[in-house]
């Protein structure tokens, strides 16, 4: 898959800003292209024959019985602490570095919780909010420790880990502050053989960046290994069974984890569900279709609101389109001031990323149109450049989290590039423009960055059946930019104890953003285990 975006839950704090704040939530996730996918067979596959007779790879399941060189992992116990925010508490688990060789050395995995706060407790509940690079700490300190339902949270603890890599798990470790500004300015639409060169040398320092800084861990990130990191936790957590909410790429974490250990699967929620079958070009361009639907979806509301700059009287959505793409077009030859402290102005790459991050959720409309009226009417880019920022998680400072840097750690690893040469994505701007015109060759020239990745994949596209496991729940929302709605229809057949249940409505992922359908229909099955009936939808 790819990079640039990572795939992730729309970011917020706690449940009573789900509504009201639109600047926290803009989303992780994936724009480009895959940012996400699959890693699978190096942990064993068998063969499945699809409907048109091909052989198609399937995730097999690991040996009950766990091997004796991994029992001291299964064994440990872990040292609580107070980790600076009330009512969490904060640990270091190890897991081997290489499952094929528990004797080369360990990586050092984050993990916090919060007790249950009831006395019948049902265990441990593991959130985890997608990427990959999204960290599930703070994602449960911010929102899914305080912000769940109160009587989930009276009946589990609540835990996260940050996968390896991520975080504050041995980090991922690339480019600096000012590279990193540097990386993300860069025309992603080059218009000559000059433009792509620098785009390309873009790519290739970021990757020769990674590998340097990081050698150690970069062939041991993939979604299997942190699947089996999972396991791990929840023998020393004291669980039977692995209950678990995964949003966006954190599905896939869930899946894997169900086809590698299915007899081990509790209650399992994967909502804003991945495909696994896809390889890295279907997956970019189902992506790239994606966002088009949501910006369709903005387009329709656009043409309706006087503080839409886009829109007017009489305005047609594929107009906004259009006008949208002509303002990108005088971004890139002429940016404009943001104000920022470092003097970055606001050109066509960083705001067609702040675009997108407003994708996610529809309740970021308003951001947008703001930051639209402001750029395109007073020269001022300091909204668009918001909203780039929180997508890229850069603080004031210049720093950004390593979220980029593990997004293209993991991807990179799971799957084969969509394109290993410029001339590749050239052939294919065609399609990715018809899937998209406003976002499609931005996101055609995105998924070359694992073209110079400096380690080679080693997953491939399979399907997971976790074949035994008990009911797992699949989460689809129809305009679902990032994780479009039939990837999770798709994952849902796959899985032999998969039960869809579908949003219909605009945005990414469904839990707690605002369907009582939705919520209650995932609470109860969180609670007493009972999934929602065939066929469920909600609006």
């Amino acid at each position: 898959m790819h990079t640039w975006p990572p795939l992730r839950r729309p970011r917020r704090t706690s449940r009573t800003l789900i509504r009201s704040r639109a600047t926290t939530r803009i989303a992780g996730a994936l724009l480009t292209a895959a940012a996400m996918l699959v890693s699978a067979c190096s942990a064993g596959s068998s063969m499945t024959t699809t409907s048109s007779g091909a052989a198609e790879p399937t995730l097999a399941a690991l040996p009950r019985a766990t091997p004796s060189a991994l029992a001291p992992y299964y064994d440990q116990h872990l040292s609580w602490r107070a980790c600076g925010v009330a009512g969490f508490q904060c640990a270091t688990m190890k897991a081997p570095l290489d499952y094929a060789n528990p004797g080369a050395g360990d990586v050092k995995l984050a993990v916090a919780r919060k007790a249950a706060t009831g006395k019948d407790r049902l265990g441990s509940l593991l959130v985890n909010p997608g990427g990959p690079g999204g960290s599930a700490i703070s994602y449960l300190q911010q929102y899914a420790g305080i912000g769940y339902p109160a009587e989930i949270r009276a009946m589990y603890d609540m835990v996260a880990m940050d996968p390896r890599g991520v975080s504050r798990s041995e980090p991922v470790e690339c480019l600096d502050g000012r590279q990193m500004d540097t990386f993300t300015e860069t025309d992603t639409t080059p218009d000559d053989q000059r433009e792509t060169n620098e785009l390309v040398g873009q790519f290739r320092k970021f990757a020769e960046s990674c590998g340097a800084h990081s050698a150690r861990l970069l062939r041991h990130v993939s979604t299997v290994e942190a699947a089996r990191d999972m396991d791990i936790l929840r023998a020393v957590l004291g669980d039977p069974k692995l209950n678990y909410v995964g949003a966006s790429y954190g599905t896939l974490l869930g899946a894997t984890y169900a086809g590698l250990f299915p007899d081990r699967v509790g209650r399992l929620v994967l909502d804003g569900a991945v495909d696994p079958s896809l390889d890295s070009l279907r997956v970019n361009l189902d992506q790239t279709a994606g966002f088009e639907t949501a910006f369709q979806a903005f387009a329709k509301d656009c043409v309706h609101r006087s503080d839409c700059p886009l829109g007017g009287k009489g305005t047609t959505p594929a107009q906004v389109g259009d006008r949208l793409k002509a303002f990108f077009r005088e971004l890139d030859a002429h940016p404009i001031p943001t104000g920022d402290a470092s003097g970055r102005k606001l050109g066509e790459s960083l705001a067609t990323i702040g675009v997108i991050a407003a994708m996610y959720d529809q309740a970021s409309w308003g951001q947008l149109r703001q930051a639209l009226t402001s750029a395109m009417r007073k020269d001022d880019g300091a909204g668009l450049l918001a909203l780039s920022d929180s997508y890229y998680e850069r603080n004031a400072k210049g720093q950004y989290s390593n979220l980029m840097m593990a997004n293209a750690a993991v991807n990179c690893l799971d799957l084969p590039p969509a394109f290993t040469s410029p001339q590749q994505v050239e052939k294919d701007l065609p399609e990715f423009e018809k899937a998209s015109p406003v976002f499609g060759a931005g996101l055609a020239w995105a998924s070359l960055n694992c073209a110079y990745w400096p380690v080679k994949a080693t997953g491939e596209p399979h399907r997971i059946e976790a074949k035994g496991a008990a009911p797992i729940v699949v989460v689809g929302t129809t305009r679902d930019p990032a994780t479009p709605y039939r990837w999770a229809q798709s994952l849902a057949r796959q899985l032999s104890s998969g039960r869809l249940l579908t949003f219909v409505g605009d945005g990414h992922t469904a839990y707690g953003r605002g369907s009582a359908c939705i919520d209650s229909a995932i609470n109860a099955y969180l609670l007493n285990g009972t999934p929602p009936p065939v066929g469920k939808r909600c609006s």
